[in-house]
């Protein structure tokens, strides 16, 4: 009960953290916020499909699905040449693979997305080192 009626003040402090993160971050540090974002909203479509709740998956699913979007559609093909158009593929098969795992209860399948995102943010991150 206690923490059901802290659940919107939590998630206002979390708003306020985001909005203030993105405002300062660089081009490399935005694209760093979506990927951590996208792995925070593939775990609330995990959680939700093993508990089988579609309300809190309906929560996640379209946060992820948009992430994952804005990330193809934040790619310089010019710039990025082959690997731009490699990763657009990859973060489509990402979003095709959430989409028919979330709606089939796939924890497996959804797990491997997880996991390619996982690899893609830890490569992103040594990029920036």
């Amino acid at each position: 009960m206690y923490q059901t009626r802290l659940a919107p003040a939590a998630e206002a402090y979390r708003s306020v953290d985001l909005t203030s993160r993105i405002e300062s971050a660089s081009p490399h540090g935005l694209v760093t916020i979506l990927y951590e974002e996208l792995l925070g909203a593939l775990g609330v479509v995990r959680a939700a499909v093993r508990a089988g709740t579609s309300a809190s998956r309906a929560d996640g699913l379209p946060r992820a699905l948009t992430i994952l979007q804005a990330l193809e559609n934040g790619l310089d093909h010019d710039k990025g040449g082959a690997v731009a158009g490699t990763l657009a593929q990859v973060y489509r098969g990402i979003r095709a693979q959430v989409s028919k795992a979330a709606g089939a209860g796939d924890l497996p399948a959804l797990d491997e997305a997880r996991r390619m995102v996982a690899d893609l943010a830890l490569a992103w991150g040594q990029i920036g080192k």
